[in-house]
């Protein structure tokens, strides 16, 4: 009879902790990764809430000159229309039609500036409404991010103690942290703490 060689059970007990150690650090490099694309969405919608709140202020800030200029010219009409009534009948012809042209002007002028005024409006409230979708983004992100840092932290302790529990602690604080990180880019749902 040929000779079986058994291995020891220490060795099968080391090969088996490698192997498991090996796989913890792959799924480990997946949180990496995962981690990664979580940051980079959340670096976006920040930059976009910044963007889309600096480009509504500034617009917010035209529609406020378009306001003014459009109260100047209501007044000068105005003005004219007190003038002509008080005035109107002693008026020279060519006076009362001077008169009457810079009415009609300051009516136009008025009616243009109003017409703008809400063009520019909708557009800033356009800008509002991403801002608001950003804001909404971030939170999600952000807690994305820790749940993915946790579940890296844990999965390192999993390898260096060889723990099956802790690497499932850390695989349950991934699918979290992945959970949310779908939720940042898609806004599927709304947790209440949130936002």
């Amino acid at each position: 009879m040929a000779d079986i060689d058994v291995p020891d059970y220490e060795e099968l007990a080391e090969r088996a902790r490698d192997r498991f150690g090996r796989r913890v650090a792959l799924v480990t490099a997946l949180y990496a990764v995962l981690l990664a694309i979580t940051s980079l969405g959340g670096n976006n919608a920040g930059k976009e809430m910044m963007l889309s709140q600096q480009q509504a202020s500034n617009t917010w800030a035209y529609y406020q000159s378009k306001v003014m200029r459009e109260h100047t010219y209501r007044i000068e009409a105005l003005k004219t229309k007190a003038l002509l009534a008080e005035r109107g009948e002693s008026m020279t012809s060519r006076a009362r039609q001077e008169y009457d042209g810079l009415l009609a002007l300051a009516e136009k002028e008025s009616a243009r500036f109003a017409l703008e005024k809400k063009e520019i409006e909708a557009q800033a409230k356009q800008l509002e409404a991403a801002r608001d979708v950003a804001m909404r983004k971030d939170p999600y992100f952000d807690f994305a991010e820790a749940f993915l840092q946790i579940a890296i932290v844990l999965s390192s302790i999993a390898i260096l103690s060889n723990s099956l529990a802790v690497f499932g602690i850390s695989a349950a604080s991934a699918a979290c942290g992945t959970l949310l990180m779908i939720n940042g880019y898609t806004l599927l749902f709304a947790l209440p703490f949130l936002g």
